[in-house]
């Protein structure tokens, strides 16, 4: 009788279970920090340099900061879930904010310092602030006149007291003098200080007669899964989406990026330098997790910029740059870049960019991740170092807790291991939800986070991410993953910044179009380009076109990613005019 033939295995793969995660302390955002301050109470946990003066607070002074803003928090009437909004450049305070707010027992939301004043009124708004914790002006922009043009009542209001139209949860702003700007009006002088807006020293006031025995009650009442966070993601064609996560998310998220970054704090200590905003996701979990939970420094800088960024990593020892690909090709074109010693620099990512500096030497090696915002970054991962025989190209496999599958975007059906689908998550760090919609909207009917991205498991279980579906390039029949060519392009010389689109193509669907900023000294032929990619692609995945461009042509998201639409009909529209 012949053998039957072997029932496929479905795309559904477990992580293990979450108690298997090695690393985890307590699993809510004041545990969290009070564990960091048990451990570390005495050593360094943030820096920043201002005005020509180094400022520097140990955990334990970090934790007390904390404590002092929950205690005016408290004392301003925030209580269990009430929405305290977050407008800060990178600063201590922002820092003390974020674990003063869960230890008084609120939520706290992010707000991006790009806002537009449109925008901002939509967060405020959409995020149901109650109470504004602001810069008052972050380089050129004014936020306390942002927000008077948004709502005049402000400067008359007293605090508690305001009834707004447009922001209708609003009821008090605390303002802090800039840390950006040096056009500013001294603070006793400045126009904002008046009707609901308070400084930030007098709000700190109004909590001393708060007793630690509050704060300590309310850190203790809160739970895993009670809201920690709202972020607001980066939308490219529609308003930014509320993103809601419970406490628990940031704290896992927190315990376990040493463990997937393979880090070494006693051979290299972690000293992590940021110029992008925490109101990102990303960057808040990243950070924090690498720095706080091995004891190490996060240092600081408000808004990045080229040099400055150079002499703070050179000062500062940073031993761990957590950034961007453009800011680090906007590194290597500074005119101090050869000059900085940066030799201190040892977890190095994405990129070659710093591989090239003459002072630095690391054999430590970042590996793939996937991630969304929805899931406050990675779902998947392979750990730094993991040599690539081990994950073949992959994004590793679903972290502990969380459960992966591939799916039929049109059927729904759970794909055999191999096929390409929609990829699918669900596990601890998966958001609560979208802030307006049901979770009937949200989550299909097994509780499963509809990604959008698309890709594949082997047989193995580990995840081969392939981009957005809707970024897909559907070619002469075939599938085109724009990342794959990118990942490329990134490493051939003179090449700063690279996106390859689809482009649409009476023959052929849609045409292969890869679209490159070179560096400013860099002249690049585009026949040769297309000659190496030959010898890295079957033929049908080799752009059809090379297109250049000048950084400031690529329409991006404020997070620095390209708006893939808007970049196909330039590309589109650029091919039209070189057929005429």
């Amino acid at each position: 009788m012949p053998n039957a033939t072997p029932t496929p295995q479905p795309s559904i793969v477990h992580g293990a279970p979450l108690s298997d995660e090695r690393t985890l302390g307590t699993l809510t955002i004041p545990g969290y920090a009070r564990d960091v301050t048990r451990r570390f109470a005495e050593r360094e946990a943030l820096v920043m340099h201002q005005a020509g003066e180094r400022i520097s607070w140990t955990y334990a002074e970090l934790w007390d900061r904390s404590v002092e803003v929950a205690k005016a928090l408290i004392a301003a009437g925030v209580g269990k879930d009430s929405r305290v909004g977050v407008l800060m450049t990178n600063r201590p305070e922002y820092l003390s904010a974020v674990f003063g707010i869960a230890l008084a027992g609120g939520v706290t939301v992010s707000l991006s310092t790009f806002s537009t004043p449109q925008e901002l009124e939509y967060l405020l708004q959409a995020g149901a602030v109650s109470l504004l914790l602001y810069d008052r002006q972050v380089l050129k922009k004014d936020f306390g006149t942002m927000l008077a043009d948004l709502e005049p009542a402000i400067l008359t209001a007293a605090p508690a007291a305001l009834t707004a139209a447009k922001v209708p949860y609003l009821k008090r702003l605390v303002a802090l003098d800039s840390v950006t700007a040096s056009d500013l009006p001294a603070s006793d002088a400045s126009p904002h200080d008046a009707g609901m807006v308070e400084r930030w020293a007098d709000f700190l006031a109004t909590g001393q007669s708060i007793p630690d025995a509050v704060v300590d009650a309310r850190a203790a009442a809160v739970n895993p899964s009670d809201t920690g966070a709202l972020f607001f993601s980066s939308g490219t064609t529609s308003l930014p989406k509320g993103v809601l996560h419970a406490q628990r998310a940031l704290a896992i998220q927190w315990w376990r990026w040493p463990r997937i970054m393979d880090l070494d704090p006693v051979a290299h200590p972690i000293r992590c330098w940021t110029g992008n905003g925490f109101f990102w996701s990303g960057n808040i979990s990243m950070v924090l997790g690498n720095a706080l939970t091995t004891g190490g420094t996060v240092v600081l800088q408000p808004v990045f910029e080229a040099e400055a960024a150079l002499t703070l990593m050179e000062a500062e020892r940073v031993s761990f740059p957590i950034g961007r690909p453009h800011q680090w090709a906007r590194l290597e074109t500074s005119p101090q870049w050869a000059s900085a010693d940066l030799s201190a620099l040892h977890y190095v990512t994405y990129g070659t960019t710093f591989l090239n500096h003459p002072t630095v030497s690391t054999d430590w090696r970042l590996c793939p991740a996937f991630g969304t915002t929805e899931t406050l970054t990675i779902n998947t991962a392979v750990e730094a170092n993991t040599p690539e025989a081990d994950y073949r190209g992959s994004y590793g496999k679903p972290l502990p807790g969380n459960i992966l599958k591939i799916f039929d975007p049109d059927t729904g059906a759970v794909l055999p291991r191999g096929e390409r689908g929609e990829i699918a998550i669900k596990g601890p760090t998966l958001m609560m939800g979208y802030v307006g919609k049901s979770l009937e909207e949200t989550f299909d009917a097994e509780g499963y986070f509809r990604t959008g991205d698309g890709g594949y498991v082997d047989d193995r279980g580990y995840l081969f991410w392939e981009g957005r579906l809707t970024e897909i390039i559907k070619t002469g029949g075939a599938n085109v993953s724009p990342i794959e060519i990118d990942l490329v392009l990134a490493d051939y010389p003179g090449v700063k910044r690279a996106q390859t689109v689809g482009v649409p193509d009476a023959m052929l669907g849609e045409r292969v179009v890869s679209c490159i900023v070179p560096h400013d000294d860099a002249i690049l032929d585009p026949d040769a380009v297309t000659d190496f990619l030959k010898t890295r692609f079957a033929s049908f995945k080799v752009p059809r076109d090379i297109l250049f461009f000048a950084e400031e042509d690529l329409a991006v998201t404020g997070s620095g990613k390209v708006k893939f639409r808007q970049l196909s009909e330039i590309a589109a529209a650029r091919l039209a005019q070189k057929a005429l």
